[in-house]
């Protein structure tokens, strides 16, 4: 069966290629990423994943479609994908010496059949920035595009003081859990 995965993420095709999983054809999702008022962290994760892998469903309907989200959680509060400056400094001052979540929904449209949804939490304790280590890591630029503006995979690890749950749900694809789904689905993997 061939399986597309719905997202324009380099990370999490990297991630599939660690467990082995090269996607025929790599499609991302048009959806709206908007946070309706209410909407909790793990809700809106779902809901994107979800929304994602039907939307991509929806074109190729005899593919297996993976589609996945990732949030960033201060409380209810969810930190914005960060794409200027001023916002990551923001980011970094809210989760300096604080705890949050990374939330990853999972979802797996089957043909014929129904969406398959996972939510990965992880819990990330962020070390007391100073203003000159905030400066820091804007400098490089790795934070463009990330919910809450830090990359684990990259220099922003240096910032972590402890990680509880999955590695690899903080870089955007959480390997165990989207492999279960897809085993369970039929799809051929080790």
């Amino acid at each position: 069966m061939r399986l597309i995965l719905a997202s324009a993420s380099p990370r999490r095709l990297d991630l599939l290629s660690r467990i082995g999983v090269k996607p025929e054809a790599v499609i991302a999702a048009d959806t709206d990423e908007s946070v309706p008022k209410g909407e909790l962290p793990c809700q809106h994760a779902l809901r994107l994943a979800r929304e994602k892998a039907e939307a991509v469903a929806a074109k190729e309907p005899d593919a297996l479609v993976l589609a996945a989200d990732t949030v960033v959680a201060v409380g209810r509060r969810i930190l914005p994908k960060v794409e200027d400056e001023d916002t990551l400094r923001a980011c970094m001052k809210l989760l300096s010496g604080r705890r949050h979540r990374v939330l990853t929904g999972v979802a797996l449209a089957i043909p014929g059949k129904d969406v398959r949804e996972r939510l990965v939490e992880t819990m990330i304790a962020m070390k007391r920035l100073s203003e000159e280590e905030i400066a820091y890591y804007a400098s490089h630029g790795e934070w463009r595009g990330k919910a809450g503006g830090y990359a684990l995979q990259g220099y922003g690890e240096v910032y972590v003081r402890h990680i509880a749950g999955s590695y690899s749900n903080v870089v955007g694809l959480p390997l165990a859990e989207t492999r279960v789904l897809l085993k369970s689905a039929g799809y051929e993997i080790a």
